[in-house]
């Protein structure tokens, strides 16, 4: 497929890989990219292509503030790049909300950036969480409720 591809396209794809159609599944989906900038979405999109990227976190100030649901389990997400190319789509298989202090080595370690350790993804997602969080008249605190989300690869969009 190519980047043409639109969002619907790589969705009729992928269910009529496992036997299914739009009239026939009960599945839904939703679409985003990762991210606030264009570098971010498209390298983390791609650390999801490559299957380095296994997991996200999200406040879930930021969910609750833009009315956006939190994952559940069993969900679909088709991400897409900055220029909202379909890239790959994605099964939730995990989720838990933890304090931003108690996301653990293990799931930073799944997130599949930077050196993997905790420490980078503290600081990297501390500035992410603060920036999320001004935008929506909040003030990031080391006890803020993080969406924890961990997913399979289902569909790599060629």
């Amino acid at each position: 497929m190519s980047s043409s591809n639109t969002v619907k396209q790589v969705w009729e794809a992928y269910l009529n890989l496992i036997g299914e159609t739009t009239q026939t599944t009960q599945k839904k989906y939703i679409y985003w990219h990762f991210g606030n900038s264009e570098k971010g979405a498209n390298a983390l999109a791609e650390l999801v292509s490559i299957g380095k990227k296994k997991a996200t976190a999200s406040a879930l100030w930021v969910c609750e503030h833009d009315n956006e649901p939190v994952p559940q389990i069993g969900d679909y997400s088709i991400i897409v790049d900055w220029a909202g190319d379909p890239k790959v789509i994605i099964k939730t298989i995990n989720v838990e909300i933890l304090p931003f202090i108690e996301v653990t080595q293990e799931f930073a370690a799944k997130e599949g950036e930077g050196d993997l350790s905790l420490n980078y993804w503290r600081r990297v997602h501390r500035d992410f969480f603060d920036q999320e969080c001004s935008r929506i008249g909040r003030q990031y605190i080391d006890n803020m409720p993080v969406v924890c989300e961990e997913f399979e690869l289902v569909y790599q969009v060629d």
